[in-house]
């Protein structure tokens, strides 16, 4: 069983960041309480596009982001993000390899 990362571009429609943060909010509740194997689940904000977050996700297995990926709180968020995103999010799937804290 190898870990596998996740980093995903989110990008709000002009001048929606905020309201798109907030709507993260319980899908980030969500993560801390029911999901043991998702290792980190980091929220951040672009420091050159206003518009844009970044999330950096860290799962035990495949498994473990296959039952993020497939939870209803994953699919309320959907919806809540959608008329605060401009576009679906950019998502790229990694296996890390090496690193502080791996």
């Amino acid at each position: 069983m190898s870990k596998v990362s996740v980093i995903a571009k989110i990008t709000a429609l002009e001048g929606k960041r905020s309201e798109l943060i907030a709507a993260m909010g319980p899908m980030m509740d969500h993560v801390e309480a029911n999901e043991p194997d998702t290792i980190q689940y980091i929220l951040t904000e672009d420091t050159t596009d206003e518009n844009v977050i970044w999330m950096y996700e860290e799962y035990a297995s495949q498994e473990a982001l296959a039952a993020h990926s497939s939870s209803d709180t994953m699919k309320e968020l959907g919806m809540a993000l959608r008329p605060l995103a401009g576009g679906r999010p950019e998502i790229t799937v990694c296996n890390p390899v090496r690193g502080k804290g791996l």
